[in-house]
């Protein structure tokens, strides 16, 4: 007689199965290739969606480590007419800041870019999640109907749960971040579309929560 796992025990399962995941797709986007390049074409499918068209105020991130590289095409971004938003980390907890010039960034703790400490407390530059019409979110991993994770901290989750329902949420990744199944618990948050450099998947979003 077999013996049905404890609710316990098959989150733990999960939990296994994940960071299992997050070691694989950490090696494989460290090994993958020619990341400038292939960053510029997926950056470039991004800035084709329908989706980014219609925004009027987006949300990119600026890339860490061996993530697919967004810093190369913000430029072009910030001479789109549209009102550009990046994250940054406070007290693990994201603010968002309107970034209106490659100047207004610079290199901060771990080497990490990131809105210039003197311009933080300007009214002006701050912006509330409400505001975003479409949100690029990073990830460790992602599959082909929106499952995404990150490095467990949360931070985009907290973030994600406070945007608008109506704003798409468009994880970006390599080809080689891409696995069959993410193990998903009830409070995580499918993606809308998951852009690689070659394929724009359809995801669940939100409504499958």
């Amino acid at each position: 007689m077999t013996t049905e796992p404890t609710s316990s025990e098959a989150a733990q399962d999960r939990a296994a199965l994940k960071q299992q995941i997050r070691e694989q797709a950490h090696e494989n986007r460290r090994a993958q290739e020619d990341k400038d390049e292939i960053s510029r074409d997926i950056m470039a499918r991004f800035m084709t969606l329908p989706e980014y068209d219609r925004a009027a105020t987006v949300m990119f991130y600026i890339d860490v480590r061996a993530e697919v590289r967004t810093r190369n095409d913000l430029e072009k971004a910030l001479g789109s007419g549209k009102k550009i938003v990046v994250p940054y980390c406070v007290d693990g907890e994201l603010e968002l800041f309107h970034l209106e010039s490659m100047d207004e960034l610079e290199t901060g703790m771990y080497k990490i870019l990131e809105p210039r400490q003197d311009l933080r407390s300007v009214e002006s530059k701050r912006v509330d999640v409400a505001e975003l019409d479409l949100i690029m979110v990073p990830g460790v991993a992602f599959d082909r109907v929106g499952g995404r994770t990150g490095h467990g901290k949360g931070y985009y989750d907290k973030l994600l749960e406070h945007a608008k329902l109506t704003t798409p949420l468009v994880g970006v990744a390599f080809d080689c971040q891409i696995f069959d199944e993410i193990p998903m618990e009830s409070h995580d948050i499918f993606m809308d579309r998951v852009v690689t450099q070659s394929e724009t998947y359809i995801g669940r979003g939100r409504g499958a929560q």
